[in-house]
């Protein structure tokens, strides 16, 4: 799917954004006709409300409410809340923002317009937006394909997602930027030391793998990982139906860092990426990991199972160990982790976790200007010593329940030692319809981050 702004047409329809405090000044500088059809039809500048006016054989023009300031804090996408009431034309719109808000506005008209059809026929979204003046269409255009992409990958179910098709997935990506890829797949895991990889999908029918891929000549090493379970039964320690309905998005980290890697790649930033893909399924047979295990990781420190559903940071860990080996500039791992950091912070929240208080800063600030919401989260070390237990030398389940995203966290934070690291517990799922934000899958912090990393990076 391909989310862009229309072409420059000089019979687009007029559509104003207006607050609800510039509805009645406005109206004053029109016709009482139009003043006489707002009044009839209620329009109040209410946020989501949209309104057209009738003109010379159709639609004239268009209004949309942008509500009030309190309104406006307790949603994003104002102008697609609006925007997807509209019937289908071409439109300019005339506001007063600025560049950088209107950004993100029109951002929110584009994801509004995202649909997933790849089993059922969706109607598309008619209202299609000109790009605003000022505003960068390329890179605004970029981040909705990439959001797009992350959407996609998580939506599609296991059947037609398994690591085969995470591993397809990212060779189109690749094929379409240039990028160097590499995927070492089933036994060869073992021979390339990725062993806690193996065992966790090795009771699959579909193999495990390892996808690498690599993108940039010169400028500072970023290195995303993200989990690529692909579904998760929980393997031995096997998940209740009701935990296991939503488990088709247990890849969502992977979809992520490439939704990411699209971004970074279609508006060129000046740096040599790397992705790297754990891609398994944990699934049941005769051959999967069982509780008690101790298995041996790339880095050689060894992990006591104490339950198999915690899988994710186990295929992690291997993936970090290889990205930590040639020490890049920083190393960023996206998962669905955690049931804890959705307790902590809900389904709309990004928790993430580092160290380096100038890389949360330019987070922090990116996130608030691209209405990507994040919330710092602590390496807190005095719980290093709950993933510590005694007979190997890590837990990946530590008994208790207590500060379970954190101590996932920590727990891969030990397979970094040479680089700035930035660990999100991410949820990657709209659980109902918002404005520009479908029910399914869902990007988070990809595009606070791509607004980040020049400001981190030093690009």
């Amino acid at each position: 799917m391909t989310l862009a702004f229309a072409s420059h047409d000089p019979a687009a329809i007029p559509v104003h954004l207006l607050a609800e405090d510039a509805v009645a000044p406005w109206l004053e500088a029109q016709g009482a006709e139009v003043q006489g059809w707002a009044k009839v039809h209620g329009f109040t500048g209410a946020l989501g409300q949209a309104l057209t006016f009738p003109g010379a054989g159709g639609v004239g023009m268009a209004a949309v409410g942008y509500g009030s300031a309190r309104s406006r804090r307790r949603a994003r996408f104002h102008l697609a809340a609006g925007a997807a009431g509209l019937p289908a034309g071409i439109y300019a719109l005339h506001s007063d923002l600025d560049v950088a808000t209107l950004e993100v506005e029109a951002l929110g008209w584009l994801l509004a317009g995202y649909r997933y059809d790849r089993y059922k026929s969706q109607l598309p979204m008619g209202a299609q937006l000109i790009a605003p003046d000022g505003i960068d269409a390329a890179q605004v255009e970029a981040q909705a394909q990439g959001e797009a992409l992350t959407r996609t990958l998580i939506n599609t179910p296991a059947s037609d997602m398994g690591p085969p098709d995470l591993e397809a997935a990212a060779r189109v990506l690749a094929d379409q930027f240039g990028a160097e890829i590499s995927v070492t797949t089933g036994d060869d895991l073992l021979a390339a030391n990725f062993p806690m990889i193996h065992t966790v999908g090795r009771a699959a029918d579909r193999a495990p793998r390892l996808i690498d891929m690599a993108w940039g000549n010169s400028g500072p090493q970023l290195v995303l990982v993200g989990k690529g379970v692909c579904f998760d039964t929980g393997g031995l320690n096997l998940k209740p139906g009701a935990s296991m309905g939503l488990m088709k998005k247990d890849m969502g980290g992977s979809a992520a860092v490439l939704g990411l890697a699209h971004m970074i790649m279609a508006t060129g930033l000046p740096l040599r990426l790397r992705v790297l893909i754990p891609a398994v399924e944990n699934s049941v047979a005769g051959n999967a990991f069982r509780p008690q295990d101790i298995l041996t990781s790339r880095k050689g420190l060894t992990v006591e199972i104490n339950n198999t559903d915690a899988e994710g940071r186990l295929v992690l860990a291997d993936a970090l160990a290889l990205a930590d080996e040639d020490k890049p500039d920083l190393i960023i791992s996206m998962a669905t982790l955690t049931g804890a950091a959705r307790v902590a912070v809900g389904p709309d929240l990004a928790p993430y976790y580092t160290d380096d208080a100038a890389l949360s800063a330019a987070l922090e600030e990116a996130a608030i200007a691209q209405a990507d919401p994040v919330w710092r989260m602590p390496f807190h070390a005095p719980y290093e010593s709950m993933i510590e237990p005694g007979i190997a030398d890590l837990d990946n389940a530590p008994k208790g329940g207590f500060a379970g995203s954190i101590t996932a966290a920590l727990f891969l934070r030990r397979f970094v030692d040479h680089s700035p690291y930035m660990h999100f517990d991410i949820y990657g799922w709209q659980p109902g319809d918002a404005p520009a934000r479908a029910k399914g899958g869902v990007g988070q912090a990809t595009r606070a981050l791509l607004a980040a990393l020049p400001r981190a990076l030093k690009l």
